[in-house]
């Protein structure tokens, strides 16, 4: 089952249970779907351009909790929480940080870096082979970490 179909089933489970959260939600992450799939390519969406989707709602919240919190507003940044929440369900099994080293680590020796001239590369590699299972900030102090930058 792709996201789409995985949305509009949970689209119809929330409607009926009455989760406002849910259902604000979903319905957020399903118009993002249906502006993107209406771009006019006639192509169908991949899994690149679903977890673009996600990463972008994802990012949404993120920044909406931090300005919350300078605000002093903890009952928006309660709600933009379990809505980050509600969209992480959907995402790829996320990653600790030990397996992300791990697989940092691997990639370097594959391209052979060794200093801080090499992050370019290595973080490019990184974040393809770890779009959407890690952080990004994650990734690059890994990345800065082994590098020794």
């Amino acid at each position: 089952m792709d996201l789409s179909e995985k949305i509009n089933t949970d689209l119809k489970i929330a409607m009926k249970s009455g989760d406002s959260v849910r259902l604000n939600t979903v319905r957020a992450i399903r118009s993002k779907i249906i502006e993107l799939s209406k771009r006019g390519t006639g192509s169908a969406l991949t899994q690149e351009d679903e977890l673009t989707i996600l990463l972008g709602e994802v990012k949404k919240r993120k920044e909406a909790i931090e300005m919350y919190q300078k605000g002093g507003r903890t009952d928006l940044v309660d709600q933009e929480q379990r809505e980050l929440e509600i969209i992480n369900e959907y995402l790829p099994k996320q990653l600790s940080g030990e397996e992300a080293m791990e697989i940092v680590k691997k990639i370097m020796s594959d391209v052979g870096a060794v200093s801080a001239k090499d992050f370019g590369k290595v973080m490019s590699l990184a974040m393809k082979e770890l779009k959407g299972k890690v952080d990004g900030k994650v990734v690059q102090e890994i990345v800065k970490q082994q590098l020794g930058g």
